[in-house]
């Protein structure tokens, strides 16, 4: 498939980039400057062990890498701590369609050790768009294996249904990419029907499947049955109504204006991605700060939504290595020595019952809400006292 051209790319990308002033100016003029913050970071990992320039490795080199990933998130989770104690880790968005049993029984375990946490991936419509029927056959499928045989995943209050968050493969959720990598322009109710309760795919620029909401945490503002209901919401808020599953939880969306050619400023994005071709320092720190992704009432608990591929070779230390850790321990001690901020680690399922928490006027040290409303499965037993 051809690259788009420049014009379609600014086409696509109008949108979010016309409403980008205002919603810069909402963000500044959402924070307070004096209240100790909270910054909760959650780390969507688009977890594939079987990725390779020259297509799928074989089932034994998949588990290589895995085991070597498995072995550095132990010292990483180790050497790197949040203010209370909780391990750096990655919330292991796993491709349905490249389920392997005993791959996901080593993930399952790290998920055990506190390493971090399962949810669904899915890559799908890629060769031909795909059908309602078939998607929700696979959703259904893979979190009832994810749920039943490796005991992952979560439940309201722990009971009922499993439930989960999820990233779309090649981001393109409900149809948002012109019919590309999708296909089923119902997508978004049947996430719903299937116990999805929160998306964290965006963003997703320059891709044609971002939308005009940025920097935000919401509710999709269109009927769930029709394609890209996410391109307008209401932003969450404190004692404001229970909003409609999935939500939609955004990662940073903004402009770096540090690079110069030939002397002039000329903006790239900064859309959260741990990668090692974008500088892990301290300004990158405040700009995913002032994007101020926050329930609408709490200013005081940021939500910081980043991603990584971190099977990507070059981008391997970058997530879950040295860098990472020496980038999170700055992190930490500047929010310490300041005294201007704790730092959070948060899987997607804690950092959603965050959120609810926010919603529903809690105050206080975030940390506190973890299990507030969806309780995994894994730990069932052991939240109940029983």
């Amino acid at each position: 498939m051809s690259s788009p051209s420049l014009t379609n790319k600014l086409k696509w990308n109008l949108p979010w980039m016309v409403r980008y002033p205002a919603e810069r100016t909402r963000s500044f003029l959402g924070k307070t400057a004096f209240e100790k913050k909270h910054v909760i970071f959650t780390i969507a990992d688009h977890f594939e062990p079987s990725w390779s320039n020259d297509g799928l490795l074989p089932l034994s080199q998949q588990k290589r890498v895995l085991d070597n990933y498995y072995e550095l998130a132990q010292r990483t989770g180790d050497r790197l701590k949040d203010s209370n104690g909780v391990k750096f880790g990655h919330t292991f968005f796993y491709p349905a369609e490249q389920y392997d049993r005993g791959l996901m029984d080593t993930i399952a375990q790290m998920q055990a050790e506190g390493l971090g946490e399962v949810e669904i991936h899915l890559h799908h419509g890629v060769d031909e768009p795909d059908s309602p029927e078939n998607l929700e056959r696979q959703l259904l499928e893979f979190r009832d294996a994810l749920a039943e045989d490796h005991k992952c995943l979560s439940r309201f209050d722990g009971e009922g249904d499993p439930k989960y968050a999820f990233v779309h493969g090649n981001l393109a959720l409900a149809n948002s990419a012109g019919g590309r990598n999708c296909g089923v322009d119902e997508e978004m109710k049947i996430l719903a029907d299937t116990g999805c309760y929160v998306d964290m795919t965006l963003a997703s620029a320059p891709d044609r499947s971002q939308v005009p909401m940025i920097n935000q945490i919401y509710e999709c503002g269109n009927p769930l049955d029709e394609p890209v209901p996410h391109r307008s919401g209401r932003q969450l808020e404190v004692n404001g109504p229970a909003p409609e599953l999935p939500i939609i939880f955004t990662g940073p969306l903004v402009l770096n204006w540090t690079r110069r050619v030939k002397g002039v400023p000329i903006p790239r994005l900064d859309d959260g991605a741990l990668v090692y071709n974008q500088p892990m320092d301290l300004a990158r720190l405040r700009r995913w700060l002032n994007a101020n992704i926050t329930v609408k009432g709490r200013s005081d608990w940021i939500f910081v939504k980043l991603y990584c591929h971190s099977f990507f070779e070059n981008d391997f230390d970058a997530t879950i290595g040295n860098e990472a850790v020496e980038f999170f321990s700055r992190v930490m001690d500047h929010g310490q020595e300041s005294g201007n901020f704790d730092v959070h680690f948060a899987s997607a399922r804690e950092a959603t019952n965050m959120v609810f928490a926010a919603i529903d006027g809690k105050v206080g040290n975030p940390h506190d809400f973890r299990d507030y409303k969806l309780l995994s499965i894994m730990n069932e037993g052991a939240i109940a006292g029983t």
